[in-house]
Formats: structure tokens, C-alpha cells, sequence
């Protein structure tokens, strides 16, 4: 059986999604996003906090992040050269994707919400927003969403 969208809803467009899995589509990569959404991160640090990462790899994850300019790097020592990673405004953004695509993930592997509000102890959830109006926007008025 089929599933549908939700009445109202519009896919997200589907030439966006293949050139976003172009950009970023291995798993380092997201990993390492992920790792700087805590804040800026030398290579050691990255290293320790990436389980699992060749030393190579993370040698080209972080200069690969920076040519798509999601990445920035600075040196804080000139010999040997050290490096000081950050993500740009632009790798902030995606962050926002990755942290909801991490939650989605997590819950189809059956390890609970990702992210729960400290105050009261419910899940979290990601939802459209329009700055302009400064309104959440709700299921019932999202046909009005163009994906552009």
C-alpha cells in the first residue's frame, strides 16, 4: 500500500535534495557538521569526538566542507600547521537539517527522541517558520509552501 503526503503538503523539491546529497552525501562529512555544532574544534579534537574516522579521511572531510564554504579554518599555530575548524552561517544552517535527519534516524533505530526540552521533559520537534509573519506554520495552511 502507497503511502501519501499529508493533504496540503508539497514535497520537498526533488532537484534540491539531489544536489544537497551531492554535496554533503557521506556519512563523515556529517558527522564532522555535526561535531563543530557544539562549537569550534581542532584536528585532535575532531579526531577524538568522530569515532571511527581514518586520519586521512578527516584530513579531507574539513577542507572538502571548506571549499563548499560550510567550513572555516584557522590557524592557531604556524609550525607544525594547526588548525582551528568552525562552521560558517551557511553550515549553521544545514545544521538544522542534520540534527533533524540525526532525530529521524534515531527513532527508526529505536533510541528515543533526540532532542527533549530540559524544562519540561518533552520531544522537541522541528516546524516550518515564517519569519515575516513570525508565525509557526501549521499543517493545514502548508499547501501555501513553495519549495524554492
Amino acid at each position: 500500500m502507497a503511502e501519501h503526503n499529508s493533504p496540503g503538503r508539497r514535497a520537498p523539491d526533488a532537484q534540491g535534495l539531489d544536489a544537497a546529497a551531492r554535496r554533503i552525501g557521506d556519512r563523515w562529512s556529517l558527522r564532522v557538521i555535526g561535531v563543530l555544532l557544539d562549537g569550534d574544534h581542532t584536528f585532535g579534537e575532531l579526531a577524538q569526538a568522530v569515532d571511527g574516522i581514518a586520519p586521512t579521511i578527516l584530513t579531507a572531510r574539513p577542507r572538502a566542507l571548506q571549499r563548499l564554504s560550510l567550513v572555516t579554518a584557522v590557524p592557531y599555530e604556524r609550525r607544525p600547521p594547526r588548525m582551528r575548524y568552525s562552521l560558517t552561517e551557511p553550515g549553521r544552517r544545514l545544521g538544522g537539517a542534520l540534527t533533524s535527519l540525526a532525530e529521524w534516524g534515531a527513532r527508526r533505530e529505536g533510541h528515543g527522541p533526540a532532542r527533549v526540552h530540559a524544562s519540561c521533559g518533552s520531544t522537541v520537534e522541528d516546524r516550518p517558520w515564517c519569519p515575516t509573519c513570525e508565525r509557526i506554520v501549521v499543517d493545514e495552511t502548508a499547501d501555501d509552501l513553495i519549495w524554492c
